[in-house]
Formats: structure tokens, C-alpha cells, sequence
């Protein structure tokens, strides 16, 4: 993984003004790992992309990250410092292809969802996409030796296939134990770097562009000249005009 020019930035930026957060998640691993195949990149599984993800965030703004939470309890609004390396320790680098599960008569065998996976279901309700999700993921079912379909298994084996997939791919769903100062309520709150990364590429972008916008009527540059020049020397600039 190499890091992203500002042009290059800008460009996945807007590109994805018009795509899906998965298709958005992609074109930026495309940018940075131009060494990957679109469909290499497609068969990552959610929790390979999203450690991907956090590592390019960590290239592109350092490993802090400040995230918002609303208490459920009594709706104070919490700042979060989290740390991407800590989460990168949970990673699983080259997970199972096939990984078989039995519960009481039933026994399966299921692989870990991945991004084709996922834009496979774009569009879907959200219960319809869990049960194409499932679907798709379920290598094989059976009881007392008879084959069987995704929409005969009962609840339960569904629920445990669901929590091994959690503990299989543990960067696909980060759960962060909160506990709020105020009220003392406790619970969890989901982090999707997806969303959370492509939120400070907007407020980058929208920044970067007014800087570029100010410069150009300063100086009569170019946007690839003001683009070209370091952060430190475009803020110098800045500065000058009395940005």
C-alpha cells in the first residue's frame, strides 16, 4: 500500500459522490494498492478490507481517530479517541476458506462474506440482503445426512453461523464497549471505517478545494500546482493572502 497524492485523492473522491460505500471502500484500495487486481480486491473479506482501510487512514492522518457517539441514555454527545494499530492487532490476515460449524443435528459449513458479496446485495431491504448475504455464504447444510437449503435451517443455526462469521472476521464488526460520564450508561457502539474514513475525506476535500479556489484567484495558479506543493507550503500561502 503507497500513499495518496492529494490529486489522487480528490479524484476517488469524486468518483464516489455516486457510488455505493462499498464501491467508494474499493476505489480507494484501488488507488493505493495498484499492485492488487480489481478482483483480487473484490474477494477480500469484509474484515481484510476494512484492515486495509485503517491502515491507509493511519497513512493518509496518523493512527488517533476522533469519533462521535450519541448516549443512548441521555443523548450527551462523547468524543472517542481510538487507535488503529490496537485495532489492526485483531486482524485475521489469511482467514479459513471453508469453515464448518455444527449445531446439535445440523451441520454446516459457510466462508466469510466479501466485498462481491456485499455489492451483490446493494439495493436489497435490509432483511432481504441478510438472507442473499447467507445464502451466497453457505458452502453446504445438512441434517442427519440430508442436504438442505439456507431458508430451512432454523433461527439458532443461523444466529451461531452469524456469530462464528463475528469471530472469524473480527475487523467486519467492531463493537466499542462505551460508558457514558454523565449517566453512567453503558452499551456498545459500532465503528464502520468505511463511513467514518469517506466522512473526513468530504471535510478534506471540501477544505483542499476552497485552498485550491483561494490561491488560483491569489496567484493565478493551476490546480495541479497548488496541489503539487506540501501542506506546509500551501498553508505558508495561505497565510499570505490572509486565508
Amino acid at each position: 500500500m503507497r500513499p495518496l497524492k492529494a490529486r489522487e485523492l480528490l479524484e476517488v473522491w469524486e468518483a464516489g459522490l455516486a457510488q455505493a460505500p462499498t464501491e467508494r471502500a474499493l476505489a480507494l484500495l484501488a488507488a493505493a494498492c495498484p499492485e492488487a487486481s480489481p478482483d483480487a480486491l473484490a474477494t477480500l473479506t469484509i474484515g481484510q478490507r476494512d484492515g486495509k482501510l485503517l491502515t491507509l487512514r493511519e497513512g493518509l492522518w496518523g493512527s488517533k481517530m476522533a469519533a462521535v457517539v450519541v448516549c443512548p441514555g441521555c443523548q450527551e454527545r462523547l468524543e472517542l479517541i481510538l487507535e488503529a494499530p490496537e485495532m489492526l492487532a485483531h486482524a485475521r490476515h489469511s482467514p479459513a476458506a471453508e469453515i464448518p460449524l455444527s449445531v446439535g443435528e445440523y451441520h454446516v459449513s459457510f466462508r466469510l462474506p466479501t466485498c462481491r458479496d456485499v455489492l451483490a446485495v446493494v439495493g436489497h431491504a435490509t432483511p432481504d440482503a441478510r438472507a442473499v448475504l447467507f445464502e451466497r455464504c453457505l458452502v453446504s447444510a445438512e441434517r442427519g445426512g440430508a442436504p438442505l437449503d439456507s431458508d430451512k435451517l432454523p433461527p439458532n443455526v443461523v444466529t451461531a453461523v452469524e456469530k462464528a462469521v463475528e469471530e472469524a472476521d473480527p475487523l467486519a464488526d467492531i463493537q466499542l464497549g462505551v460508558t457514558c460520564p454523565s449517566c453512567e450508561h453503558q452499551w456498545r457502539a459500532l465503528f464502520d471505517i468505511v463511513s467514518f474514513l469517506w466522512t473526513e475525506i468530504e471535510v478534506w476535500a471540501w477544505r483542499i478545494l476552497t485552498d485550491v479556489h483561494t490561491l488560483a484567484r491569489a496567484y493565478g495558479w493551476s490546480e495541479g500546482d497548488i496541489l503539487n506543493l506540501s501542506p506546509t507550503r500551501r498553508q505558508f500561502y495561505l497565510d499570505m493572502v490572509g486565508a
